[in-house]
């Protein structure tokens, strides 16, 4: 992944984004193209630390030839993103951009044994379930047994043990506190769900423009409080 160093991000950061996402596109070289998947996966840790990645292909997925253990794959994951129009800037002179979260994890890639299939089912099923609490979580024991194993056999489940982790977060780093202001103004008020996102990734960021209108909402709070 090209990244200029302003919108690189710490491996830590990097590894807490892909997991909260936990959906990615993983790509492989199979010696004459690329060939990539969407997966959902999730994320955790080996005893010495390693990250790992597991998920799983469709038995037929020509990506499962290349899971020897040695050859590296990519796993592509992607937030949010906006484009800037030019117009938004209080400098002058700038040009349209596009602001963008996005992490690769690299590493190679085996299979995993076909025991240990059910349990990462059932933990990747849970891992996404509970995103829709309150709502009882669905589990594998609501299907009828003969169903569940024919549809197991139908894929394979796989672990990428991560060794190199690159996020780059294009956020405006590089602009002035008075463009930053306004291209994260002006994004928040745009009706799609990306610009929002990136509006208050944005936010984030800086939060010293924002100390006034805090201290003004913590102390209308408390006089809400005391009339209260």
């Amino acid at each position: 992944m090209y990244t200029p160093p302003r919108f690189q991000t710490d491996r830590s950061d990097a590894l807490a984004f892909a997991d909260a996402r936990g959906f990615g596109t993983v790509c492989a070289f199979d010696g004459r193209k690329p060939i990539a998947s969407a997966v959902p996966f999730y994320l955790e840790y080996g005893n010495d630390g390693t990250p790992h990645l597991a998920f799983h292909l469709a038995r037929q997925n020509p990506l499962l030839k290349h899971a020897d253990g040695v050859t590296s794959w990519t796993m592509a994951v992607l937030g949010a993103d906006a484009y800037v129009s030019p117009d938004w800037y209080v400098s002058p002179d700038q040009v349209g951009t596009w602001l963008y979260q996005a992490v690769h994890l690299t590493g190679p890639v085996r299979l995993l044994p076909e025991r240990e299939l059910g349990a990462h089912l059932d933990a990747l099923s849970a891992r996404f379930e509970s995103w829709l609490a309150p709502k009882p979580p669905w589990t594998s024991a609501k299907m009828a047994r003969g169903r569940l194993e024919a549809m197991r056999k139908a894929i394979v489940g796989v672990v990428m043990a991560v060794d190199e982790v690159e996020g780059s977060f294009k956020l405006n780093q590089h602009k002035s506190d008075a463009d930053h202001l306004a291209v994260m103004s002006a994004l928040a008020m745009r009706p799609e769900p990306d610009a929002i996102e990136i509006s208050d990734a944005m936010r984030k960021l800086r939060p010293h423009l924002f100390a006034e209108e805090t201290s003004h909402l913590a102390a209308m709070a408390e006089a809400e409080g005391f009339m209260g």
